[in-house]
């Protein structure tokens, strides 16, 4: 036992008596904390020298901890102990003997401690944050963790026990010391490694004893480590390579392209500014945009390659860690595109021996013998052309030109980059030393496609040897001409531009033409008068080409040419709008006086003239009445200052000025151009209150609830200009509430009022249950007071519900709803009430569940959705899905919610409501499926015969259920398909039994046998209560007609044959497989002594055979089945049945002159026509009678509705209807009273009527 007693010297006190008092020897004891209640915590001693029995008690404001028992002094603990909390105990101890005052003493109870608490970590949460760079060793946090035992149990320790991210290197990435000193243990990497670290820590304490064993307290908490990232990597270029291309001679300021670097420093993102090494090439960079530009002029053909290399520094703004510039290169190829900006020259040398270094050429002499032959070449020319432009660009066309031109030609005529000229007789005869001895070409060198520097010319002399010959001439080598560009076609350009001829007659007529070819796209000539016309006007641009050079050639009836040149120059016409410089956004101040920009344009059209003279205009806008602008200058100015508040929010400053800028020409052409101004904003706006006033009400005693909340906005249009604070202003009662402040949006503040946490407002200890507040709302952007405003805010303080709602009556009482109920879709059933003795309360009902029940069994959830309860305890039914077929009981369970109640319960007690479903009539009787085939034999058919059978049901109850047949209309359908209606020919009676209706229908009047087909009725079956619901079945009886009735001849007496009757239906039915109806039993009449073989024949039978599927025999049929059974055949034969082979009595049509009974030949003399047989026909219904034995009577005649029976007793008709019922196994007919197969039936239409 854990405690311990002290014993003290024994002393004794005399009593008076003689006896002496008990003597306490204890004064301390220890008991340990974890002691379980109901154990012994110390036994209480005392010694008394007499001996006397003692009895002890406890006492003092500890004493409930413990409990003594008065004889023994064991004293059971039974509060827990907490050293924790209470560390000592007083008691006193009390023990008397009986005799004696009781004796009192104080006794000290120490709770010795035990290891029964855990380490708790401090001022929690933890979070640090820790640069990348941090060396090992560092201290990222420290974590504190207190216990509150005493001794070993109260010594913490601390564990690492898990990283996050989980591997094995961050394992030992951090260490923990013994005081919690978490160190870094490694080193870190924003970009290698994980930004942020989740160590979780345990603290465990020295371990104790507890419940008598050695226990160990362990707690966790986790420490979150940011890694804060360092500017260490040098930036990276994007996108490399680095490809550009430009043109040369392209205008400076041209960009090329643009590098872009990142800073891998992803937590820094370092400013990156760029320039280039290489300072000598004509590029720059922009040191912000990365984009380089054109800054010297570039000529390919001077450069030594048409790629040139740069290279980009791409550095950070500030020094990285190691305070070093962090950089990156980058190359970046530049290719120079070749441009069309050299026209082609002329050189004295022969390739390769070329030296295109010194200055071209433009005179060349040579030598030719007058009229010398076609093609010929000039001799002693040594002439070279070039262009140094690339590809196409360096493609040029040579011509002639000059007054020898017409006389020569040059070769080539196209030379790409280089080549040899040479210059051949053309035309030998204008090669004419009478007129010329000597002769001048121009080789004009065209690139056409640089037309303004198109051309390059050389002057070729050539010395005439003497031969005879004359071409035209023109007065004048040049002609000099003027037209406007973008002339119409047609348009005359010169006139009276003539060459002439000394030769006379046909060699002195002259036609002019232009060369080169290509120039007649644009030009042409009047071939006979040489007049020059605009021929495609849509060509002639003057910015493009001020000048063209064209040879009018001149050509004699000889064939002798010669030209002239021709100087086109273009007049301006007013063709090119004007072109805005630049982009024209400004940002200025709000309340700014004098905003201006100046506007920067020019006009392509011809300087100096108005076509190049512009003008400027404010264009309508929503702006435009802020500004005016000069119209000769372009400078923009404001009209006033610019408020930042009348601009839209959405704008955001923004307002967007469009000028039009127009020349002078006629027709005017004009450019437009959008100046953007963004108006900075400024704090000139206080703040003001919305939603006013503020009337709050909030209950009593939940500390810290929200109260309301109060809303304010600020005009100005950004963050810093428009940010609202609240604060509660002077006055009594704001100790009470809490104010936040909320951003709802821009400029839109809202102040979140709340009770404070540690102020329970009490609704019976306030003097008035409301507050005026003062609060106001401050702009923080300025400590002006103009930007402050106030308001009062009312708070009253309302009462609190705490009582349950209750329903009544308990129980409730039933409800009731018809199923499939008429008027509204929802309809009320009962409404539950109930109460609260709350004056503010809102009660609102709940359904709980809903149980469906069908004939007090449970049938699932058939009616949920049937019923609604509505929060004000209406219960509502469907009317559309109630179904009292399905379920006839719901029990509704229930309660009521008070929505207003506050504290305690809010519930009442749960009810269950019962609906009762009830019945109406709502379902049509149906039908039961028709399987028989039905059949009727006219003959055999007395009235009240049952002749076909309907079956229904209804699941409805009571009347609504009852079902009563009746027979709409009967149509007989001959088998030529024709239809003939009948009444009252069948009647139906009604019975029922276990729910299930029968229709009897029974025959109703005599039917007519000779009739063949089928009667088709139409039955109906209506059940018994209004509305009263019917259905329709439509049903077939089969007819077996009279031309199916075979006779058969027996040599006995009708007396024998009626007594036989069984036997011979027996085996005419094992013969046949029929059912065999017997419709007469009658006696031949006696025949003339001659006829000895006839008159063996005493009685005739007639009857029908009639298979299960409705169809009968006919007489070859029958007789061939019979004929063909030898067994059945003798045994008939032995019944009585006349005939040796053949059974019947054939028509006299079937065999002439023999009689297939007896099989013997007949004599056809006036004796046998004087036959009473013969002369009767044998299907005559004339005497349709059966002779039948009546019980315990003789025999006697009767008609066909008397009262007869078959083989088995029953009717003949009811024998034949049940007979359609045959055994699958044997098909023969199944007689009645026996459960049957249902067997399909058809009529047999083909079947003729047969004399026998």
């Amino acid at each position: 036992m854990a405690w311990r007693p002290l014993l003290l010297l024994p002393w004794l006190v005399a009593a008076v008596s003689g006896n002496t008092a008990p003597v306490f020897n204890m004064t301390l004891v220890d008991v340990p904390e974890d002691l379980p209640r109901g154990a012994v915590a110390f036994v209480l001693t005392a010694y008394d020298a007499d001996g006397d029995p003692l009895h002890f008690g406890l006492e003092g404001a500890d004493a409930f901890y413990f409990s003594v028992n008065s004889n023994t002094g064991n004293v059971t603990l039974v509060a827990s102990l907490d050293r924790e909390t209470k560390p000592r105990l007083s008691l006193n101890v009390l023990v008397s003997d009986g005799k004696n005052q009781v004796v009192t003493k104080r006794l000290t109870v120490i709770v010795e401690d035990r290891n029964d608490n855990r380490p708790l970590f401090q001022n929690e949460p933890y979070t640090a944050n820790v640069p990348e760079n941090a060396p090992n060793g560092t201290t990222i946090i420290n974590v504190l963790a207190e216990d509150k035992d005493s001794g070993p149990a109260s010594r913490v320790s601390y564990q690492i026990v898990e990283v996050t991210p989980n591997n094995a290197k961050n394992d030992d990435l951090f260490r923990v010391l013994g005081n919690g000193t978490i160190l870094l243990n490694g080193l870190l990497n924003y970009i290698q490694q994980s930004t942020y670290y989740l160590i979780r820590i345990n603290a465990t304490d020295g371990g104790g004893q507890l419940n008598g064993k050695l226990v160990y307290q362990t707690t966790s908490t986790s420490v979150s480590v940011n890694v804060l990232d360092q500017p260490d990597l040098d930036p990276q270029f994007l996108n490399e390579p680095y490809v550009g291309s430009v043109p040369e001679n392209c205008p400076l300021g041209t960009s090329v392209l643009t590098v872009s670097a990142m800073d891998r420093d992803t937590g820094v993102n370092n400013v990156i500014l760029y320039s280039l090494t290489n300072i000598s090439l004509p590029f720059a960079i922009n040191d912000t945009t990365g984009t380089i530009t054109v800054t010297g002029t570039l000529d390919r053909e001077s450069l030594p390659s048409d790629e040139l290399l740069l290279e980009v520094l791409a550095r950070e703004r500030n020094l990285d860690i190691h305070n070093r510039t962090a950089q990156a290169r980058a190359a970046v190829t530049v290719r120079v595109t070749d441009v069309n900006d050299n026209r082609p020259q002329f050189y004295r040398c022969v390739l390769p021996h070329c030296d295109f270094t010194g200055p071209p050429q433009h005179r060349f002499e040579g030598h030719i013998a007058e009229h010398a032959s076609a093609r010929l070449p000039v001799a002693n020319l040594s002439i070279v052309a070039r262009d140094p432009d690339k590809g196409s660009n360096g493609t040029f066309e040579l011509s002639l030109q000059g007054p020898g031109a017409a006389a020569f030609s040059v070769l080539p005529s196209r030379v790409t980059g280089e080549g040899e000229v040479q210059v051949l007789v053309q035309n030998p005869a204008l090669v004419d030393y009478e007129q010329f001895d000597v002769m001048t070409v121009e080789i004009v060198a065209n690139d056409t496609r640089n037309p303004a520097n198109c051309c390059s010319v050389a002057t070729v002399t050539i010395q005439l040897e003497d031969t005879n010959d004359h071409s035209p001439t023109f007065n004048q080598s040049v002609y000099k001409l003027y037209v406007v560009e973008n002339s119409p076609p047609g348009t005359v350009i010169s006139r009276g531009i003539t060459a002439t001829d000394p030769d006379t007659g046909a060699f002195g007529n002259i036609s002019y033409q232009l060369l080169p070819e290509s120039i007649q796209d644009i030009f042409a000539v009047n071939a006979v008068s040489g007049e020059v016309l605009v021929r495609n006007g849509s060509l002639l641009d003057r910015e493009m080409r001020a000048v063209y050079y064209a040879t009018l050639q001149a050509t004699d009836g000889a064939h002798l040419t010669g030209s002239t040149l021709l100087e086109i120059a273009l007049e301006d016409d007013n063709d090119n709008a004007p072109v805005v410089t630049g982009t024209y956004k400004v940002f200025v101040v709000e309340d700014q006086e004098d905003v201006s920009v100046q506007i920067q344009a020019y006009d392509n059209d011809e300087p100096g003239t108005n076509n190049s003279r512009l003008r400027f205009m404010l264009e309508p806008g929503p702006f435009s009445a802020n500004f005016t602008i000069d119209p000769d200058t372009g400078l923009l100015r404001s009209l006033g200052p610019l408020d930042r508040e009348a601009l839209n929010e959405t704008w955001h400053g923004q307002m967007d000025v469009t000028v039009r800028v127009q020349d002078s020409g006629q027709p005017p052409r004009s450019t437009l151009v959008n100046i953007t101004i963004t108006v900075e904003d400024v704090n000139d706006n206080a703040p003001v209150f919305i939603g006013l006033p503020y009337i709050f009400e909030v209950q009593e005693r939940p500390a810290g609830a929200y109260v309301g909340s109060v809303e304010a906005v600020d005009a100005d249009q950004t963050d810093v200009n428009h940010r609202v604070s609240f604060l509660f202003g002077n006055g009594s009662g704001s100790s009470n509430f809490l104010l936040r402040t909320h951003r709802l949006g821009p400029g839109h503040y809202q102040g979140l009022l709340s009770l404070a946490p540690d102020v329970p407002l009490d609704y019976e200890q306030l003097s008035q249950p409301v507050f005026n507040l003062t609060v106001r709302a401050e702009n923080a952007a300025t400590d002006d007071a103009l930007t402050v405003v106030s308001t009062v805010v009312q708070v009253y303080i309302i009462d609190v519900n705490d009582e349950p709602p209750t329903i009544q009556p308990s129980p409730l009482p039933d409800a009731r709803v018809a199923e499939n109920s008429t008027g509204p879709q929802l309809e009320e059933v009962t409404t539950v009430q109930a109460s609260d003795p709350d004056t503010n309360h809102t009660l609102s009902f709940q359904e709980l569940g809903l149980s469906c029940y069908k004939g007090a069994a449970p049938v699932g959830s058939v009616c949920h959705g049937w019923f609604h309860l509505a929060p004000n305890g209406s219960v509502f039914a469907n009317r559309s899905e109630v179904d009292y077929e399905v379920c006839d009981l719901a029990l509704l369970a229930l309660r009521v919610h008070d929505n207003s109640t506050k504290s305690g319960n809010a519930y009442s007690q749960n009810e269950t409501l019962r609906i009762i479903v009830e019945d109406v009539n709502d379902n049509s009787p149906e039908f039961l499926p028709i399987t028989d085939t039905f059949v009727v034999i006219p003959d055999l058919s007395p009235m009240d015969l049952q002749v076909a059978v309907v079956r229904a049901t209804d699941v409805d109850t009571g009347p609504r259920g009852v079902i009563t047949f009746t027979i709409l209309r009967v149509i007989f359908i001959q088998d030529g398909g024709l239809e003939r209606p009948f009444e009252n020919l069948f009647k139906v009676v009604t019975t029922a039994k276990d729910g299930v209706y029968v229709g009897s229908i029974q025959v109703a009047s005599n039917l007519d046998g000779s009739l063949k087909g089928q009667y088709r009725v139409t039955v109906e079956a209506k059940d018994g209560e209004s509305p009263v619901l019917s259905t329709q079945a439509v049903l077939d009886i089969f007819t077996v007609d009279q031309s199916y009735r075979i006779r058969l001849q027996f040599k006995r007496a009708v007396d024998e044959v009626q007594a036989n009757t069984d036997q011979i239906k027996m085996a005419l039915m094992a013969a046949t497989k029929t059912t065999v109806y017997v419709a007469a039993i009658r006696a031949l009449v006696a025949a003339p002594a001659s006829r000895s073989a006839r008159a063996a024949a005493q009685s005739v039978m007639e009857a029908y055979f009639v298979y299960s599927n409705g169809t009968a025999l006919e007489f070859g049929q029958f007789s061939t089945i019979v004929q063909s059974d030898p067994q059945a055949l003798m045994e008939l034969v032995q019944l009585g049945l006349a005939g040796g082979r053949c059974c019947v009595l054939p028509s006299r049509s079937l065999l002439p002159r023999a009689n297939p009974v007896l099989n013997l030949a007949l004599s056809l003399d006036e004796d046998d026509r004087d036959s009473s047989l013969d002369s009767t026909s044998v299907n005559s219904l004339d005497e349709n009678t059966v002779d039948v034995a009546e019980e315990g009577g003789a025999v006697r005649g009767g008609r066909a509705g008397a009262s007869a029976r078959t083989y088995s007793g029953e009717e003949p008709l009811a024998a034949a209807l049940w007979g359609h019922h045959a055994h699958p196994s044997t098909g023969m007919a199944q007689p009645p009273g026996e459960p049957s197969p249902a067997v399909m039936g058809f009529s047999n239409p083909s079947l003729d009527t047969t004399d026998l």
